[in-house]
């Protein structure tokens, strides 16, 4: 079960929708405009509230802007997180099942879906403060989600990594690298077909 707290609140858990502007959101955006599209590897650590290691992962990452991102863990098992306009999929390929959820439009920002940096769902979404140069703390301004608060780290015009803290006081580091933001991608990088062999848990209302 602990593939699915590193995986699956990656890809679900809705927000509800305030109001919320500043200079610290502003200097957000202008961080993340360059980043058009990007894909490299990732590492995934997550820690008890007592910061002992629990877990572990790595694999592969891409994003386009704005509304796609894969995400496919490697190791120790091999999961994929998949979204575009429409949906959010998820494949375990070590159970063989895979689960669709919609992307409905009062969505359900993710972590994952932030690094899109889509300016209305930011400024009413999240409280944004910018803890250092190129750190910048996101709180969801809605109770009662699946984390507290999620930092962004940007050297540059580079991504270099998150870290998130649940609601459990748990934390989950993740770290970017091989970063490559100059490659194309385009929607055909996203497309998901399920294998014929998969069970299929399909959750479209």
């Amino acid at each position: 079960m602990m593939k699915y707290a590193l995986t699956l609140w990656l890809a679900l858990g809705p927000l509800l929708a305030f109001a919320q502007s500043g200079t610290d959101v502003d200097r957000l955006l202008v961080a993340m405009e360059p980043i058009k599209q990007l894909q490299g590897r990732f590492e995934q650590r997550q820690y008890g509230d007592d910061n002992t290691l629990l877990a572990e992962s790595s694999g592969r990452f891409r994003l386009l802007r704005p509304g796609y991102f894969s995400w496919e863990i490697l190791s120790p098992d091999a999961q994929m997180i998949i979204a575009g306009p429409e949906f959010i999929w998820h494949h375990d390929r070590d159970l063989e099942t895979v689960t669709r959820r919609p992307v409905t439009t009062n969505a359900d920002m993710t972590p994952l879906q932030i690094l899109g940096g889509d300016e209305s769902a930011l400024r009413e979404k999240f409280q944004v403060v910018q803890t250092s140069a190129g750190a910048f703390q996101l709180t969801p301004l809605a109770a009662g989600v699946g984390f507290k608060q999620l930092t962004l780290f940007l050297d540059g015009e580079r991504l270099t990594g998150m870290e998130i803290r649940d609601n459990l006081d748990q934390r989950v580091e993740i770290e970017f690298t091989e970063l490559d933001s100059r490659s194309e991608l385009g929607s055909v990088d996203f497309a998901f077909t399920p294998p014929p062999d998969a069970d299929l848990f399909y959750y479209d209302e």
